[in-house]
């Protein structure tokens, strides 16, 4: 079902102003690229205008965007906090308030009584009631005051507790203001920092403050050290990248103690240690980039020596842990820990004092493995263990499901139900227990915390849920055929009263770039769409992570295409297998997911009734080829080069949304931007609406909204986020004649 066009307004319409380029001898002509300019009251004024459109032609959505809205914070408890968390003498959290934006961030004293377990018992705090001892660390909401924007990038509390080190974002871009607390008096040192970029680092000593400042191109080029209590303009250069497609990025050891230092991009990497943060010594390559491995390396201590672990793809695709010398040394010297496995990714490794933690993916799914330190690399090495595995189960009741036709099994995939997620949050480094979470599509966050020693768990918090009663829902791991032949994994969710007859309105949502994973995750958001008799529907597709690296190197560079004709495939799949009616179906992702949904409106818009683009990286040929933007000269090792390669160009430009939109009947588009996204430029799909208004054959609206105070997540505050999500659902059931409840709020 969709919106009579007859009762639209007139969209606004840019002037067209060419502008030609010309690579490996092919000349392209952009009417629109003079929509860049941010600063021009014309640019402006258009953007305006497009907003104003999009709110005239969705005016009638209003009345559902505010039910949608009410059911969401209906369903959230707002007055809530987090579980507390033990480091260094305190109990730190973070804690929200019903009619507040922003979470404020806290700690009360620990106690030290002998008794370990007692000692490492996290408080029982009750949201809304006074905490005794409690200090407030940070107020987001009085930070945001009279601020059009507020993010916070990061803090950091110094060995002594006494001195706080965070980054403050008031515009959305995503450079920040570094700040200075002392935690004794509560004020806030002279000490300012501007255009930093995130986590601020302290040294062990807390007499200085590590941190990032970017270069033109908003890439990550320096670390500065900063002694507090001078001048920032005196602060001195601890390490500079300087080749245009590699990120940086520092994080201290697990014991806090050093700084490690890592450089990257998708493909190989580069990492530094510099020991104890002295301010005497320099930073010592331990893992240089010319070994071309993705790696981790974690210094710890063991018998008394300093070590490092080291995660890494050397001749392993999808990972493999070693020991090393604390300076790195040869490769062909490392300890084997844990060898490559076929079945297993390995995604992530961290440590305390006794254990080290791999974070890992089965089954699609996460997973978290432990192994105690003493013995690694050694014959007396213990095997290593999966807490809450035995306890994991499935996030679906047994038993068949009314119309539920199973798509059998292969070597591949089985149909059925999806595992859960567990992975690692947190753990003090001196900490007997490990901070795990356990989520599903249909299974509220839960928080337990895994004593290491043995695995013995303990459920400390469940993520309070309201009016909801989750029985009611379904959630299915089912497969769909690719063109090739390649198996896809999807995750299919659903209110219980509803079968696979073909009758559903269907939404799918997809993501398929730089190896991310969609995992499980609970959403209070979805359930509306859930009780609108809405299949949602989560396509798992290649250039993602979920079916290991190999997935994901079937889904970029030049093999980018595999990605959107997954999408595809994946919608016809669960269309012709029931799980939807087939002119009722929406698409929904963002960012380089905005890509993917500008490439399927060009490749298959007959199978959308609806596409929600949220900042979408839709002009993605023109951005790549000017490496002065942001992020450009990193993303070559995503896309591959254009600037250098003419087969890249070639590929890129086959298939780059704005590049060609054609005479297509294409469905109802919504494009979300934010003007100061740093990301994805507003003026990507600003200039790719205006192509679709002037290609389509079709009758349906095509709108983009514009958020003028906003950053690559749309507008701050949880509130705000709420607005966002409930928009484009609206928009997306407007389109789908999905606007009815099959079931009231329980």
């Amino acid at each position: 079902m969709t919106t009579p066009e007859q009762s639209l307004p007139t969209p606004p319409i840019a002037p067209k102003r060419p502008v030609s380029s010309t690579h490996h001898g092919d000349t392209r002509t952009d009417p629109w690229e003079w929509l860049r300019d941010k600063e021009s009251a014309e640019v402006l004024a258009h953007l305006h205008a497009e907003d104003a459109y999009a709110k005239a032609v969705t005016a009638e959505q209003e009345a559902l965007r505010q039910e949608l809205f009410d059911e969401i914070k209906a369903r959230t408890v707002e007055t809530d906090l987090s579980v507390p968390a033990r480091e260094r003498g305190w109990w730190y959290y973070s804690r929200t308030e019903e009619g507040s934006q922003y979470a404020l961030h806290a700690r009360i004293p620990a106690q030290d009584t002998g008794d370990t377990e007692a000692d490492w018992t996290p408080p029982t705090l009750i949201p809304g009631q006074p905490v005794p001892g409690e200090q407030i660390l940070l107020d987001g909401n009085a930070l945001a005051e009279g601020q059009p924007f507020f993010s916070l990038g990061g803090l950091d509390v110094s060995r002594d507790g006494t001195l706080l080190a965070y980054a403050v974002d008031n515009a959305g871009d995503e450079r920040f203001t570094l700040r200075l607390k002392d935690l004794t008096t509560g004020e806030d040192l002279p000490d300012t920092i501007e255009g930093t970029f995130y986590d601020p680092q302290l040294t062990p000593d807390g007499t200085r403050v590590i941190y990032t400042v970017v270069d033109a191109s908003w890439r990550p080029e320096k670390l500065m050290v900063h002694v507090i209590g001078t001048d920032p303009a005196e602060d001195t250069v601890l390490f500079t990248e300087t080749d245009p497609g590699m990120w940086l990025g520092a994080s201290t050891s697990p014991d806090g103690e050093d700084l490690v230092i890592n450089i990257g991009n998708a493909e190989y990497g580069e990492s530094w240690v510099w020991a104890g943060m002295d301010a005497a010594s320099q930073p010592v390559k331990v893992v240089p980039r010319e070994t071309r491995t993705l790696h981790q390396v974690l210094p710890v201590t063991l018998e008394g020596e300093r070590r490092l672990i080291v995660l890494s793809d050397l001749d392993a695709l999808n990972g493999r842990v070693d020991l090393a010398q604390a300076e790195g040394g040869d490769p062909a010297a490392w300890t084997p820990v844990l060898p490559a496995q076929d079945e297993v990714k390995f995604g992530g490794i961290e440590a305390t004092a006794t254990h080290l933690i791999v974070s890992v993916r089965e089954d699609t799914v996460p997973r978290v493995w432990t192994l105690p330190l003493a013995g690694l690399g050694t014959p007396e090495q213990a095997a290593p263990s999966a807490p809450l595995a035995a306890a994991e189960g499935t996030q679906v009741p047994s038993g068949a499901l009314p119309g539920h036709a199973p798509s059998g099994t292969d070597t591949e995939g089985t149909a059925g139900e999806v595992p859960l997620s567990v992975a690692f949050r947190s753990a003090a480094f001196e900490s007997p227990y490990l901070r795990l979470v356990r989520v599903g599509d249909l299974l509220p966050a839960e928080v337990h915390d895994v004593r290491a020693a043995d695995g013995a768990s303990r459920l400390l918090k469940t993520t309070p849920v309201r009016h909801v009663n989750l029985d009611d829902y379904r959630v299915h791991r089912e497969w769909a055929t690719a063109r090739d032949g390649a198996r896809i994994p999807l995750t299919v969710m659903h209110h219980k009263s509803v079968t696979n007859d073909g009758t559903a309105p269907l939404q799918v949502y997809g993501y398929g770039s730089y190896e991310a994973s969609m995992d499980p995750v609970f959403g209070i958001p979805r359930l509306s769409l859930l009780d609108r008799g809405v299949v949602y529907a989560v396509a798992h597709i290649r250039g993602g992570g979920e079916r290991g690296r190999e997935w994901y190197l079937q889904g970029k560079k030049l093999a980018k295409k595999n990605t959107f004709t997954d999408f595809v495939d994946a919608t016809a799949w669960l269309t012709e297998n029931g799980w939807g009616d087939p002119t009722r179906v929406a698409a929904v992702g963002g960012s380089a997911g905005g890509l993917l949904m500008g490439a399927v409106a060009n490749l298959a818009p007959e199978r959308y009734a609806a596409i929600v683009a949220q900042v979408p990286f839709v002009d993605p040929l023109t951005s790549i080829l000017d490496p002065e933007l942001p992020l450009s000269a990193l993303e070559w090792e995503e896309w591959g080069n254009p600037i250098e390669d003419a087969e890249v160009y070639a590929y890129m430009k086959s298939y780059s949304p704005y590049e060609n939109v054609g005479p297509l009947p294409y469905p109802a588009i919504a494009a979300r931007t934010s003007l100061n996204d740093t990301r994805v430029l507003y003026v990507e799909p600003a200039k790719w609406v205006q192509a679709l208004r002037e290609r389509s054959t079709g009758t349906q609206p095509i709108v983009m909204t514009i958020e003028m105070d906003g950053g690559h997540g749309g507008a701050s505050g949880r509130y705000e986020g709420w607005k966002d999500r409930a928009w484009d659902n609206a928009f997306v059931l407007t389109h789908l004649g999905a606007t009815a409840r099959i079931a009231p709020l329980a």
